[in-house]
């Protein structure tokens, strides 16, 4: 008997996905729950369980199909009915390559046992770099590979070619290089659907929304000082470290606070206020740029809301946000300043109104008191709608963030 295996609900307005990766093949053992295949949706990646235990059958689509919610993509072969012929048969195949190579068989047989503990993202990078996971051995919790693990690998398996110097057949690399200096060379791929996503999304931002960005710069001289002075019993009593993140974020929630506007949408010919502030963390994922969302933000404390970031920074990491996840949201912050952005002009997240833009810290001299001193700076960028938001409001919104940024003891007195 076989059993069906369809695309589970992919979320709200979520209607079809792509077949990103087969986890199982055919002929191949399922546990009850097992993902047997990776979806890719507008906005995340999903994993498909097996309904039931069994034995993995006919695969109806391939990678790369598009498939509605509903549809059946597999068949799982009932185990009593499958098991004879699918579980003799690896025995007998690894039986003449026992005689040929004795140590072949042993990562195809422990293949399928280390695949279902391998996240999406670790799965596309044992892909991408061709190497064998059975042999990686993981830095993870519980042992389990991550995706620097794999890149590891990879670097190791690149610099192994040295010692096969010693041996009669490596003329044929030196032929090679030569040969490939000379070639100019093109690749196509395929973007996936959460590339196309993100690109029809930020084209229609700049093509609906009237987008300005107006600038500040910011002395992070006070923030520095306290995160260096409680840093050690901030992380022994919340277990999670104190980032910046943290004051940004309630720093927005005074400033939204103040300037509803910000904190608003256009919905047709009206206006949606919010009395909640729920904020969208933009962070880097395998696939692009995801924006899980920190929600009622107004409401958590700075450990609160440095463990909401982690724990989706996490979750980004291993590809297993969900659609949830990342509903929603009033607000953006987008910190590039974690890879070395000076300063940039970040775009809207429709349908919200305003985004909140932070780049590097860098020593650099200002004025204060009539003398010239050195200070860490940061620049500080918030791009707003001009159909909703008007300049003084958007000037205003960052104005308070920065004044709560330079003197913190303003989010505490809520002023």
């Amino acid at each position: 008997m076989a059993n069906e295996v369809r695309v589970p609900t992919l979320g709200e307005s979520v209607t079809e996905a792509t077949i990103g990766e087969w986890l199982k093949k055919p002929g191949e053992p399922v546990n009850l729950d097992e993902p047997i295949a990776s979806l890719e949706t507008d906005k995340v990646a999903v994993e498909v369980p097996a309904p039931v235990a069994g034995v993995m059958g006919e695969q109806k689509v391939a990678v790369g199909d598009t498939v509605e919610v509903g549809a059946v993509i597999a068949l799982i072969e009932d185990s009593s009915a499958a098991g004879e012929t699918t579980q003799v048969k690896p025995r007998e195949e690894a039986q003449p390559a026992n005689q040929k190579a004795p140590t072949a068989p042993a990562p195809a047989a422990d293949e399928g046992d280390h695949t279902t503990t391998l996240s999406p993202a670790v799965r596309r990078a044992v892909l991408e770099h061709g190497v064998d996971p059975t042999q990686i051995k993981g830095t993870g919790k519980d042992g389990r590979l991550t995706k620097e693990d794999v890149v590891a690998a990879a670097k190791a398996k690149q610099a192994a070619p040295a010692p096969s110097a010693s041996e009669p057949a490596p003329p044929a690399a030196p032929e090679s290089a030569p040969k490939a200096q000379g070639e100019r060379r093109e690749e196509r791929v395929k973007m996936t659907r959460m590339r196309q996503t993100i690109a029809r999304r930020l084209k229609g931002a700049q093509e609906e929304a009237a987008l300005l960005t107006t600038f500040n710069d910011c002395d992070m001289t006070a923030v520095v000082e306290a995160r260096e002075a409680y840093k050690d019993l901030f992380a022994k009593k919340h277990g999670i470290k104190l980032g910046f993140m943290s004051f940004f974020a309630k720093a927005a929630c005074l400033a939204l606070k103040d300037v509803p506007a910000a904190n608003a949408q256009i919905d047709g010919d009206e206006i949606v206020y919010h009395d909640y502030v729920d904020i969208s963390i933009a962070v880097s994922a395998p696939n692009g740029l995801v924006v899980p969302v920190v929600r009622n933000a107004d409401k958590m404390s700075f450990a609160e809301i440095e463990q909401a970031i982690a724990h989706y920074g996490q979750k980004a990491k291993d590809g297993t946000l969900t659609m949830e996840d990342m509903r929603g949201g009033t607000f953006t912050i987008s910190n590039g300043g974690v890879f070395g952005s000076l300063m940039s002009t970040p775009i809207i997240n429709p349908p919200q109104s305003a985004v909140l833009g932070l780049h590097r810290i860098e020593d650099r001299p200002v004025a204060l008191n009539g003398e010239v001193v050195i200070r860490p700076m940061m620049y500080l960028a918030l791009s707003y709608d001009h159909r909703l938001i008007d300049g003084r409001e958007a000037v205003t919104v960052l104005r308070i963030i920065k004044e709560a940024i330079e003197d913190p003891m303003r989010m505490l007195i809520d002023l």
